[in-house]
């Protein structure tokens, strides 16, 4: 059994993509791609017992057959000596939204929580997925990205590795591999059910293809091989330009992003849009950013929505803006530190600052208060603190955050960039810092 070619592409497949073994956790449906990857996983662990495998199984809710397969993979797990787990998921259905894109993000959340620490998820997705996915894909008008379709390894966002070793292995020679050596499987009537797109590609179109074209499904994968590999060069120009683009404050300088093609601009605020963990835009709302970005005025007051922020422009860098609470005034003595949100304190350094408060002065954190004028050090003249942020290109909108601290009524410091004048004492005076809450 060990000689099959089947095996021998498995076993391929995983050397490259889990070289060090570390321990696999199989994503078990009971149907016969699922059961034939187990069956390989538990070939492998056979040939090299230092490779650790346990089978999840993840009741979606959606079949009134779930206990029965089941108890069917545990059963299966038992007669392998294989560790298994089992766990449902609650999936509702919303607007605008697949339910087979539902299921599938709860199942992997699902088995990203069960999955062995360390280990990678392994899933039984075949050469006919691919193609199915492609097909999807090419429906919706994916570009290349979308077209890539699966690749055989991927990161979920906790940072788990996923791997697909039957990739490139057709559901033919899965099925004629299940045949030979008599592992029984399960069948899931609703994959005959054509008024899922998934299913009308699977039992209508792809066979059509295959019966017309020799040899389709292996050309099909080359084109979907050359199209992964055209995707990562493309990413790997992205991730220089915006290095190039990006700054520290996370902020995207248009100046430098002009100075690239208009595919090359789009494709850094998608990657610069991604990093903030926002939803991609439509190529509509996409374009209408880059051309407000590069043609509004500069005073213009440019602020588009997408998801829970909105991208603002502000003296040539576009930014990312998440509604953020102004934080409360509060009370303060110059000798302790004290929190003014979730991330933030503000704590007070003796020495060159203001004249320590008198006795009879209260000492106050507050926060949007524009129209105070002060005179700062080495400025010329006093003005609102509104005038001073602007001239130090803080954006509108980070302005009423910024800490402003009060002797009484009277406004001394404006926390990170300004000290009144008049109390200014370069010897034994305070002055205070916001610093990151532990």
């Amino acid at each position: 059994m060990k000689d099959t070619t089947l095996y021998k592409q498995f076993l391929s497949a995983v050397d490259a993509l889990n070289p060090n073994r570390r321990p696999m956790s199989v994503a078990l449906s009971g149907g016969v791609d699922s059961v034939v990857l187990l069956h390989l996983c538990h070939m492998l662990r056979t040939e090299q017992p230092e490779c650790m495998v346990e089978a999840i199984y993840i009741d979606h809710g959606l079949s009134a057959d779930s206990p029965m397969w089941q108890q069917f993979c545990q059963r299966l797990c038992q007669s392998l000596h294989i560790e298994f787990k089992a766990t449902s998921v609650l999936v509702e259905q919303k607007a605008r939204h697949s339910l087979e894109s539902q299921a599938r993000e709860a199942r992997y959340a699902a088995l990203d929580k069960l999955a062995a620490t360390g280990g990678v998820l392994v899933l039984g997705q075949h050469a006919d997925d691919q193609l199915e996915t492609f097909f999807l894909r090419l429906k919706r008008g994916s570009g290349l990205t979308g077209l890539a379709a699966m690749r055989p390894s991927i990161l979920l966002e906790s940072g788990r590795q996923c791997i697909r070793p039957l990739l490139n292995v057709s559901r033919q020679d899965i099925e004629a591999f299940a045949k030979t050596f008599a592992i029984s499987h399960i069948e899931d009537h609703s994959n005959r059910d054509d008024r899922f797109d998934r299913n009308f590609l699977r039992n209508q179109v792809l066979p059509l293809l295959k019966s017309r074209f020799k040899g389709f499904v292996n050309s099909a994968l080359r084109s979907i091989e050359l199209l992964q590999q055209q995707q990562l060069l493309i990413e790997e120009i992205t991730v220089q330009d915006l290095q190039l683009c990006q700054t520290a404050e996370r902020t995207l300088d248009l100046v430098a992003l002009a100075k690239l093609s208009q595919a090359r601009q789009a494709n850094v605020v998608r990657a610069w849009l991604q990093s903030h963990n926002l939803k991609m835009p439509a190529k509509v709302v996409l374009s209408q950013l880059l051309h407000q970005a590069f043609t509004s005025k500069q005073d213009a007051q440019l602020s588009i929505s997408l998801g829970h922020a909105e991208i603002k422009r502000y003296r040539q860098h576009l930014y990312v803006v998440t509604p953020q609470i102004i934080p409360t005034s509060q009370i303060i003595t110059h000798s302790r530190c004290v929190k003014i949100d979730d991330s933030n304190i503000i704590t007070p350094h003796l020495g060159r600052g203001v004249r320590l408060p008198k006795g009879d002065e209260q000492v106050s954190v507050q926060f949007g208060r524009m129209n105070e004028r002060i005179r700062p050090l080495n400025k010329p003249g006093r003005n609102t603190v509104r005038h001073w942020l602007k001239e130090a290109g803080v954006p509108s909108w980070q302005r009423d955050h910024v800490p402003l601290i009060f002797y009484n009524e009277q406004l001394v410091q404006v926390v990170g960039f300004y000290l009144e004048h008049t109390l200014f004492d370069a010897q034994q005076g305070i002055q205070w810092e916001v610093t990151k809450s532990e």
